[in-house]
Formats: structure tokens, C-alpha cells, sequence
């Protein structure tokens, strides 16, 4: 039977990693084995570990370099055949879900992803469902939570583990490089696994400058033959362009649209197209 590694990163969040340590050991089937990397916490949640060590596979609480550091030390101390990441505030969404999720994770498929729930605040805020296909436009502004995803250990150790070096991205990173351009299987298992909650870094306003750093430095390392394609493609995922869309759904306003394009273009200098001769 295929085995399941919950990880759950805490530091200085008793109240949080309580929570999701109930949601995970109790659950009705207990067939997984569950790791906490602790960021050498001061409020008890070294304690609360202590006090609760047979429930866990693996734990330790110590300093690290940042977030990603620690979800690496769990990949290292995983045995199971895939992996999840459930951080501290974060809850499986009921009893049964690990037994349900084990029944359709066969092994077969690198990554499985579900739905969950947004929260803020103890609120319940949005039910996310992605899609079925995936690609690199959806990538572009998306990615696949963490506490809904099962990653196939084995992945990490033929791709790479997450980059140390970014603050926020390296989930994403790992997605978009796995199964954009190493074409690593994938399925959405469409039930809500988790209730996620949405005040960590990425989810944060002042941080958005930040991602779009490190994504970007992720396209210049991955998909440097595309920087160029990228840039259209951020365009047509643009709200400006969502709302061509949407006027072009109108057929009067379309009209009026294309009318004021062509008053504009009056005064528009003629590009110049380049032409390509191929010599044979």
C-alpha cells in the first residue's frame, strides 16, 4: 500500500501547530507517518513535541535558515512514498481524508493535487478547486497549494529539493519545473483536503514585488528561451485583457471598440516587418 509522509513546519505557533497535530492524528486511518520540523521554538511548541514524541515519526526543533530549509529537512527524513506539507494553522478538512486520499493515490502518478479552503483569521474565506488540465499560462499567476499536493518522494531526489535561496517561490519553482518542462504526471483528486491558512508570506501585499523577483529569476534559470513568450503571455493573463475579452463578447460595444482602434491607428506611425530569408 502506497504511504503518505505529513509534514508539518511550526515555529513560535503553538496554537497553530496544535491544531493541525489533532487534524492529523486523528484521523481514522493512521497509516502514514507524521514529521514536525520545529524552527527551534520559545513558546512551548518545543515542549508540546516532547510531550506528544510517540504520535510522530521524526521531530526536531532547531534553528534553520528560513523556511524552505526546514521543509527540506523533512524531505531527508521521509520514508513515505509520497509527500505532503500541512504547516502549522493548516488542518485536514475532516477524519477520513487521509483513508480517502490513500485509496486513489495508486503510485502511478508523480503529483496529486485536491481542493481546499481558504481562511483568514479562523474565517473561512474561499473554496479553491483547480483544474483538471494544468499548464504553463496557469502556472504563470498560479500554482498548487502545498496542503492539498502529494508529491512523490522520489521526485526531489531526481529534480531537486526546494531552492534555499528564495524566500517564497520554491514550492512554485518545483511545480512549474516538474511538470512544465519535466512533464512529470499529474491528477486532481476533486474533494477538499484541506482548510489552508492564507496569512503566510505569499499571501501577504508587500510581498508581491518579491514574488515577481523571484519568479522571474526562476524563468531566466528554467526557461530562458522563452523570456520573450512569457511576457505575451502575462499580457493575455493581464485584467486589461479580460476585459478586451469581455468587450468583444458584445457585439455593439466591440463595434464601438474597433471604430475608436481605427480613429487611434490614424496617428500611429506604420511598423516596419521584418522579413526572414532562409538561403537554401
Amino acid at each position: 500500500m502506497t504511504k503518505i509522509s505529513i509534514i508539518t513546519i511550526n515555529y513560535n505557533d503553538l496554537v497553530g501547530l496544535e491544531k493541525t497535530f489533532n487534524s492529523v492524528v486523528g484521523q481514522s486511518n493512521t497509516d502514514f507517518e507524521y514529521i514536525v520540523i520545529d524552527g527551534g521554538s520559545t513558546d512551548g511548541s518545543k515542549e508540546f513535541l516532547e510531550q506528544n514524541s510517540d504520535k510522530l515519526a521524526y521531530w526536531i526543533s532547531e534553528k534553520d535558515s528560513g523556511v524552505y530549509n526546514a521543509m527540506n529537512k523533512g524531505i531527508k527524513a521521509a520514508k513515505g512514498d509520497y509527500i505532503m506539507f500541512l504547516n502549522s494553522r493548516d488542518f485536514l478538512i475532516d477524519t477520513t481524508i487521509i483513508d480517502k486520499v490513500g485509496k486513489d493515490l495508486d503510485g502511478s502518478t508523480a503529483i496529486y493535487y485536491g481542493n481546499l479552503i481558504y481562511s483568514l483569521n479562523g474565517v473561512n474565506t474561499q473554496l479553491w478547486s483547480p483544474p483538471d488540465t494544468l499548464s504553463f499560462t496557469y502556472f504563470l499567476s498560479d500554482s498548487l497549494p502545498h496542503p492539498s499536493s502529494f508529491i512523490k518522494r522520489e521526485l526531489f531526489d531526481t529534480h531537486f529539493y526546494y531552492s534555499e535561496h528564495f524566500k517564497i517561490v520554491s514550492d512554485w519553482e518545483f511545480f512549474i519545473y516538474c511538470i512544465c518542462k519535466m512533464n512529470a504526471s499529474y491528477k486532481h483528486l476533486d474533494y477538499v483536503i484541506s482548510n489552508f491558512d492564507n496569512s503566510g508570506m505569499s499571501s501577504v501585499k508587500e510581498n508581491l514585488i518579491k514574488i515577481d523577483t523571484e519568479k522571474q529569476q526562476v524563468f531566466e534559470k528554467h526557461f530562458p528561451l522563452f523570456l520573450e513568450d512569457i511576457k505575451v503571455l502575462k499580457d493575455g493573463n493581464s485584467q486589461r485583457f479580460k476585459q478586451y475579452q469581455a468587450i468583444k463578447s458584445n457585439k455593439f460595444k466591440f463595434t464601438l471598440l474597433k471604430g475608436l482602434m481605427s480613429l487611434l491607428l490614424l496617428f500611429q506611425p506604420k511598423v516596419k516587418m521584418k522579413r526572414y530569408i532562409t538561403k537554401i
